[in-house]
Order: C-alpha cells, then structure tokens, then sequence
C-alpha cells in the first residue's frame, strides 16, 4: 500500500467519523429504537468523542453545541494527522 494510498484510507475514516457523528445528530430529531444496530453501532462510535465535549460544555437551553465542538476537533485532528503522515510518508 503507497502511502499515498494510507492518507487516504485516514482522510475517509476521519470522514466517515464526521458524518457519523451528523447521522447522531439528525437520530436526536427522529424517534428512534437505540438497540437497532445499525444505531446503536452510530452511538457506540460517537460517545467516545461526543461525550468529553458533552460534559465539558452545557447545553444552552434546549440546544446542545457538542457535536459542533467535536466535529470541529475531530476536523482539526484530521487535519493534523494528514499533514503529519503526508511529511513522513
């Protein structure tokens, strides 16, 4: 595998990771079964990113702001994490 190959592989997982944590967002408008898997694989994944942010900023009445603020870090590690690899690979 190039390592161009590499950076791509790590620029779509960061993505996937970004839109799964929109998909999370748009679940908390619907109603929704948390134990259907495909969901509750959507949660398993987001939590860990998506509850720091959760328990560091309150909600501000009935609006959360975490997933902005993780979509926003997981962004700017993204961006990191390919500029590194892009220089040593």
């Amino acid at each position: 595998m190039g390592s161009y190959q590499i950076i791509q592989l790590v620029n779509t997982a960061f993505n996937v990771l970004v839109w799964l944590i929109i998909g999370r967002c748009i679940l908390s408008f619907i109603p929704h079964n948390p134990y259907q898997p495909v969901i509750k694989f959507i949660y398993d994944v987001t939590e860990p990113i998506m509850g720091p942010f959760r328990r560091i900023i309150p909600a501000a009445g009935a609006v959360d702001f975490s997933p902005i603020i993780a979509v926003l870090a997981v962004s700017l590690v993204q961006k990191i994490v390919i500029d590194l690899l892009a220089a040593f690979l």
